[in-house]
C-alpha cells in the first residue's frame, strides 16, 4: 500500500485516478495469483512473440509491451530516474522487437 490513507496516488490527476481505479481489480487478482503464474506467462508470451513470424509475433510483443507500460504507469510516481529509464527501455525494446518481428523492416 502506498503511504497515506488511500490506495490511490494522493493529488493525482483525473487520468491517473481513473487508471488506478480501473486497475485495482486486475492488480488484486495478480497479487493473489500463484507466484509463478505471471513470470511464466510473460516468458511464454515473449518466447512465442519471438518465435512466431509476422503479425502474430509482433502482436504478442506489443501486448507484452502494453502490459509493462501499464505497470510502469502505475509505479511511475514512486520511481527514481534510473528506474524510470529502465522501464521505458524495456517497453521500447519490446516495441522495436515487435516492429522487427512484423516483417515491415
Amino acid at each position: 500500500m502506498p503511504a497515506g490513507d488511500s490506495f490511490y496516488t494522493p493529488g493525482a490527476g483525473r487520468l491517473r485516478r481513473e487508471v488506478e481505479r480501473r486497475s485495482a481489480v486486475p492488480l488484486v487478482w495478480l497479487h493473489n495469483a500463484p507466484r509463478l503464474l505471471l513470470p511464466a506467462t510473460m516468458a511464454v508470451v515473449l518466447i512465442a512473440g519471438l518465435v512466431l513470424p509476422g503479425v502474430a509475433g509482433a502482436l504478442l510483443l506489443a501486448l507484452l509491451a502494453a502490459f509493462f507500460g501499464w505497470l510502469a504507469f502505475l509505479a511511475w510516481p514512486r520511481l527514481r530516474g534510473g528506474e524510470r529509464a529502465m522501464r521505458v527501455g524495456v517497453v521500447a525494446v519490446l516495441l522495436v522487437l515487435g516492429v522487427l518481428q512484423s516483417g515491415l523492416f
